[in-house]
């Protein structure tokens, strides 16, 4: 905490410079110079240096792989739409007597395979929203309310259903707490009920997806898209428009069914493959227990690699399906998958910068410094509720729910201990809280990554899904006061 104030100013900077200029790659640069700043003590010339350096060291690992993919799936979408593969999709599924015939329909098909794809945030939002967009955009559903059905089934959900990575990770923040290994799991288990935002999160989507009642900026976005068809606010939008399908190409369904399915078995196939060493199972009979263990072994797969080979073999797929059939020569197929990959450049470039900031942050420990200002207001009753509050204000200014849990593990749950307050109860605060700013954050990677597939302009997201994100935080911080003092 040896900055104390000045570790916020960073992070807030921008968030207020993003909401102020609509401006999120300006606003980031901003920021993550602003804390180069601060961690050199302003000597210009070293500041500037190290924040440029820090832009550069962001490329490695998973941000690499995560970046990478965001672009593949650009030229994937850009080539099955190209190739007649959207427009044969909707006329499947929307037109010709298809199965979803309504906005409603459209809506709930998100919101169903947001929960399918629950291994991964990141994961789940491109994949969600690639698939879904055709149908949303088919049936005129705003880029807005895709994109919240697309965001809220994401994150929330994989906390809510952590049998993938979050396990391990959700488990090993509560050890780093103090509670013993041997009970962390189950404990983990018995802070689910307790996650009220989660929780109301995705009962929220299903609510207004089965209702189609909006208020607010999404109420206004779903007036606007019926009445002029327009999906985004004039001169708004993420990555362009989906274009026409080239002249002359029949739509084909399969163009884009066959890539996604690659996608899907892929994803699905290389989870198994590299957790299966790592998969036990009691079950005896032997057909039961191979599938079994094939269930363990996707919750403990890499899911970088699987994202990594999903999208690659399923940009490989797309690509000699147009070149068999004649929709592209080589040459031409090769061109439309760069035209595909810059639509997403803005996006990858606002990713990099995210990751960035995130290095930043951590590095100001702004986390540390804001829990060490509450510390003076917790009470045993109130211990939930105010580690709920400052797991969100945390996971806001910093736009990651996994630091955030790291933070707030450490500080909440040993409090709790000795304040005799329900271990469950607190952890559901901090797992609830945490989620609140990878959901609502403008600087958060699955905002970003939402944003990426379903079209839509990253304040406009963050502007229309605010009213519901902000009441149900408001209703879950009520029910913490209430069982702070029940339990």
């Amino acid at each position: 905490m040896q900055y104390g104030f000045l570790s916020l100013v960073p992070p807030l900077l921008t968030i207020v410079l993003a909401l102020v200029t609509k401006n999120v790659f300006i606003s980031l640069f901003i920021g993550i110079l602003t804390g180069s700043f601060v961690l050199n003590a302003f000597a210009p010339l070293v500041s500037i240096n190290a924040g440029l350096y820090a832009i550069v060291d962001s490329m490695s690992g998973s941000n690499v792989i995560i970046i990478a993919s965001c672009l593949i799936v650009g030229a994937v979408i850009h080539l099955m739409e190209r190739s007649g593969g959207i427009e044969g999709f909707v006329n499947v599924v929307v037109k010709n007597k298809g199965v979803i015939r309504t906005k409603r329909g459209a809506n709930l098909f998100t919101w169903l395979l947001g929960l399918a794809v629950f291994t991964s945030g990141s994961l789940s939002c491109m994949v969600t929203g690639a698939v879904s967009r055709p149908v949303n955009d088919a049936l005129k559903v705003p880029h807005e309310k895709s994109a919240f059905l697309v965001h809220t089934t994401s994150t929330p959900w994989c906390v809510l259903f952590p049998f993938s990575g979050w396990l391990a990770s959700m488990a090993g923040y509560l050890v780093s707490g103090g509670v013993s290994e041997g009970e962390s799991v189950a404990m983990l288990f018995k802070s689910l009920p307790f996650n009220f935002y989660c929780i109301l999160a995705i009962l929220m989507a299903l609510f207004v997806s089965l209702t189609q009642k909006d208020f607010g900026p999404m109420a206004a976005a779903e007036k606007r898209a019926a009445k002029t068809e327009q999906l985004d606010e004039p001169g708004h939008g993420s990555v362009e428009n989906v274009q026409a399908a080239s002249s002359n190409v029949k739509p084909r369904a399969c163009n884009l069914l066959v890539p996604v399915g690659v996608l899907i078995v892929t994803i699905f196939a290389t989870l198994i493959g590299t957790g299966w060493a790592q998969a036990e199972t009691a079950v005896q009979i032997p057909v039961i227990r191979e599938i079994c263990r094939a269930g363990v072994a996707i919750t403990k797969g890499a899911g970088m690699q699987a994202l990594l080979w999903a999208v690659v073999l399923s940009l490989l797929t797309i690509l000699i399906m147009t070149i068999f059939q004649k929709v592209f020569t080589v040459d031409q197929a090769i061109s439309e998958m760069f035209k595909g990959m810059s639509h997403m450049l803005p996006i990858a470039f606002i990713l990099l910068f995210g990751f960035t900031m995130g290095t930043v942050v951590k590095g100001l420990d702004t986390g540390s410094y804001l829990s060490y200002l509450f510390q003076k207001l917790l009470s045993p009753a109130l211990l939930p509720a105010l580690t709920f509050l400052i797991a969100m204000l945390i996971s806001f200014a910093t736009g990651t729910s996994m630091g955030t849990m790291a933070i707030m593990a450490v500080i909440s749950l040993p409090m709790a201990t000795q304040m005799g307050v329900s271990i469950p109860l607190v952890a559901g605060a901090m797992y609830g809280g945490s989620i609140f700013g990878d959901h609502c954050s403008p600087i958060s990677d699955t905002t970003i990554m939402t944003c990426s597939t379903t079209g839509c302009d990253i304040i406009d997201h963050v502007k229309t899904q605010a009213p519901y994100c902000v009441s149900i935080a408001v209703v879950s911080f009520v029910m913490y006061v209430i069982f702070g003092f029940v339990l």
